[in-house]
C-alpha cells in the first residue's frame, strides 16, 4: 500500500487574499503600472497557461523537457540525491524524468513540493504518492518565503524549472539564489532552467502566439481581479502586448488601454485612472547568457558543476552546489 502524502498549508486562502489586495493597490497606483504574474493563475489561467506550452512558438517547456529527459540519469548520479525538492511545483509533469531515474537508481526516499495553490498541488502529491513507494510532503507557501520552512531529508536535489526565475529583477534574484544557499545542505544540488538571449523576433513570438493564447492569458489576470476584488475592467478594453527590452534583455507583457477609462476596485475602494495608450507590466521574463547567469550564482556562493543545452541551444539547465 502507498503512503499518503501530508499536506502542509502554510498559505491560507485568507493569506493569499490579504497579498492580493496589497499588490493590486501597490501596483495599480504606481506610475506605471504593474501587477504580478502570480495572480494570472486562477483555474481559467492555468489551464490558458497549459496549452501556451503546447504551442508551436512556445519552444521553453519543449526545450528543458528534452533535457531532462535525455540526462535525467545523469543528473540522479552526479547528485546523489535521496530527495527532489520541486520550488513552484504545479502538476510536477517534468520531474518525473528525474523523479524515474532516482527511483530507477535506488536512491528515492522523499519527495518535496512547495507551490502556492493548494487544489494543484494536492492533486500533484496524491499522483505521485500513487507512482513512487516514497513519502511525499508537499507545502502549500509562497517560494519567495517559504524555502527555509521545507522539511529536510538526507542529500536533496532542490528543482527550479521553466525559466521561473527569469521573472525576477536581478535585485530580487540575487536574494532569492541566497536564500537557496542558506536553506541548501553542503551536499545538495540545485537545478536550474533558465532561457536564453536569441533573436527577438523568436521571443516575441514565444509571448505573442498566432492563436492569441497568450493574448487571453495576459488579460485573464483583469478577469481575476474582476472575480476577486470586485472589479470593473472590461479585459476587451486592453490589447495584448509582448515587448522585447534589449537593454534589461528581457520580455514584457503588457496590456494596453485601447481608449482612457476610469475603472473602480470595489474592495478596495480603488479608481484606477488609466490614459489611452496606457500600460499595465504584468510580467517580465528575463533571458540568461551562461556566464551571467554563473556570475550570479557565484554571488550568491554556489558553483557551477553541471550544464546542458537543448539540441537547438535555446535554453540551459544548470546544477550547482554549494561553493566550499
Amino acid at each position: 500500500m502507498h503512503r499518503r502524502p501530508t499536506i502542509d498549508v502554510l498559505v491560507t486562502p485568507a493569506d493569499r487574499h490579504e497579498a492580493m489586495q496589497l499588490d493590486v493597490r501597490t501596483g495599480l497606483s504606481s506610475t506605471p503600472k504593474s501587477l504580478p504574474p502570480v495572480w494570472f493563475y486562477d483555474e481559467a489561467g492555468s489551464l490558458l497557461f497549459d496549452r501556451i506550452t503546447r504551442l508551436p512558438e512556445y519552444y521553453l517547456t519543449r526545450a528543458e523537457g528534452a533535457i531532462l529527459s535525455r540526462r535525467a540519469a545523469e543528473i540522479a548520479t552526479v547528485t546523489g540525491a535521496e530527495t527532489l525538492v520541486e520550488i513552484g511545483s504545479g502538476t510536477s509533469e517534468k520531474t518525473r524524468f528525474l523523479l524515474d531515474a532516482m527511483s530507477e537508481a535506488g536512491a528515492l526516499k522523499t519527495i518535496v513540493l512547495l507551490d502556492i495553490s493548494e487544489e494543484v498541488l494536492r492533486d500533484a502529491a496524491a499522483n505521485l504518492s500513487a507512482r513512487y513507494d516514497v513519502e511525499v510532503h508537499a507545502v502549500v507557501d509562497d517560494f519567495r518565503d517559504g524555502l527555509l520552512k521545507l522539511p529536510s531529508n538526507g542529500r536533496q536535489l532542490w528543482a527550479f524549472l521553466g525559466s521561473t526565475i527569469g521573472n525576477f529583477t536581478p535585485e530580487e534574484r540575487a536574494g532569492l539564489l541566497v536564500d537557496f544557499r542558506t536553506a541548501m545542505g553542503p551536499d545538495d544540488h540545485l537545478l536550474l532552467g533558465t532561457d536564453l538571449i536569441k533573436a527577438p523576433g523568436r521571443l516575441v513570438a514565444a509571448y505573442d502566439d498566432s492563436e492569441g493564447v497568450t493574448a487571453e492569458f495576459n488579460r485573464n489576470v483583469l478577469r481575476v481581479l474582476n472575480h476577486e476584488l470586485g472589479a470593473g475592467f472590461d479585459p476587451e478594453a486592453f490589447e495584448h502586448r509582448a515587448v522585447w527590452n534589449a537593454e534589461q534583455s528581457r520580455m514584457e507583457m503588457r496590456l494596453r488601454s485601447r481608449a482612457a477609462q476610469i475603472v473602480e476596485v470595489r474592495e478596495l475602494s480603488l479608481t484606477v485612472h488609466l490614459q489611452d495608450g496606457e500600460e499595465i507590466l504584468t510580467e517580465i521574463s528575463c533571458k540568461f547568457d551562461p556566464d551571467r547567469l554563473r556570475a550570479e550564482l557565484s554571488a550568491a556562493g554556489m558553483d557551477v558543476s553541471r550544464k546542458w543545452l537543448d539540441d537547438a541551444g535555446d535554453f540551459l539547465v544548470t546544477l550547482a552546489k554549494p561553493g566550499r
